[in-house]
């Protein structure tokens, strides 16, 4: 432990200037009695560190002393791929390698290079959650990230609905969306995976919150515990995680739209309908809408999957007065309903800044 910290602190005084001890103790998460003793042991042991007195001082490195100790570990390696998502680097347990990667990084460039990651980062900011949403990170996360890195099979319980299901997986990636986390994983067993399968041998993709609990499948055997050494399970060279996401994620979409709604669309419709509902959805019935044309109103007729009619009621109100719902019948009901109660609401004049608050009658004048 104190190895490593002294390490990263010669690693910290070459890719700067000068540190005063407060800031060394603060990036070593040590109290600044023992960066002097730190000091100490590191020009005991002959490293140049030399320290200035006064109000101005602090601690540096003598001559242009370079040290050899940048070579990255392989999770340094790994987890500096993943520096421009902190967020993600905190929840899987890797910020600690990452850290320890971008300093090494640091420490090996040239003096003119030393401002290159800052600058980076003040430029450049993933933040992957949805907006007015914060979604924690699952507690079993870094036990799954844990089990991705190192090839581990593992033995999960995964909730489904009142009921929890155990599978044997063998967790190939993870994948972060909307700020969600899911494992992309295959299913052990024998036999090649098949599209749509469930048995063994399948990949599919599992929501990390609704794992109940994540154990190692340990030894040659398969079994989990203590006692024997972790298994490893043989990646297949041609699983691709972006493709099997892309493919998963366009699938997931295209199933829950399981009913059918015919509206009338202005010009302005037709260009807001992508945003309202799905977009590859819409994109499609738009096309297949195009070989007919427009009516005579300039307004185009087209039949659009969506997931339920209580979904199309919502999708569709966004569009105000550019959408006209021609079927189901319950659906243009409830429209035309909605309709007659916005009439009623804006038919109504209310004096300008009256001092009326949302939901009183307020005065009322005349048409």
């Amino acid at each position: 432990m104190r190895a490593a910290r002294l390490i990263k602190m010669v690693l910290l005084l070459q890719s700067r200037p000068s540190m005063t001890a407060a800031e060394l103790a603060r990036e070593l998460e040590v109290s600044e009695r023992t960066v002097t003793r730190d000091a100490q042991a590191l020009s005991e042991a002959g490293v140049p560190v030399y320290a200035d007195r006064g109000r101005a001082g602090g601690y540096r490195l003598v001559g242009g002393y370079r040290t050899r100790l940048t070579g990255l570990a392989r999770g340094e390696a790994e987890a500096l791929f993943l520096s421009g998502v902190p967020g993600a680097l905190r929840e899987m347990g890797l910020e600690d390698a990452a850290s320890a990667a971008r300093l090494k990084v640091s420490a090996a460039l040239l003096p003119s290079l030393r401002d290159a990651p800052r600058a980076a980062a003040q430029r450049f900011h993933l933040d992957a959650p949805g907006w007015f949403r914060e979604t924690p990170a699952p507690d079993l996360l870094p036990a799954v990230a844990d089990a991705v890195w190192d090839d581990r099979p593992v033995v999960a319980r995964y909730r489904r609905g009142d009921t929890e299901v155990e599978r044997k997986l063998e967790p190939y990636g993870l994948v972060l969306k909307a700020g969600v986390w899911y494992l992309c994983a295959r299913v052990a067993g024998q036999g090649a995976p098949e599209q749509g399968a469930s048995g063994p041998g399948a990949y599919r993709v599992y929501r990390i919150d609704r794992f109940a609990a994540v154990e190692a499948v340990t030894g040659a055997g398969g079994g989990t515990g203590a006692g024997a050494g972790p298994a490893r399970f043989a990646r297949d060279p041609e699983f691709d995680l972006p493709a099997f996401w892309a493919e998963r994620a366009e699938q997931f979409a295209r199933s829950i739209l399981r009913a059918e709604v015919v509206v009338r669309l202005s010009p302005e419709g037709v260009r807001a309908l992508p945003h309202a509902v799905d977009a590859a959805a819409a994109r499609e019935a738009l096309a297949e809408a195009a070989g007919t044309g427009a009516d005579d109103d300039g307004w185009v007729t087209v039949t659009l999957p969506v997931e339920s009619e209580e979904v199309a009621r919502t999708q569709l109100t966004a569009l105000g007065p550019e959408v006209e719902v021609l079927a189901p019948a319950s659906l243009r009901e409830r429209f035309a309903a909605q309709a007659v109660r916005l009439a009623l609401l804006y038919g109504r004049k209310r004096s300008a800044y009256s001092g009326v608050r949302p939901g009183d009658p307020g005065p009322m004048l005349d048409a």
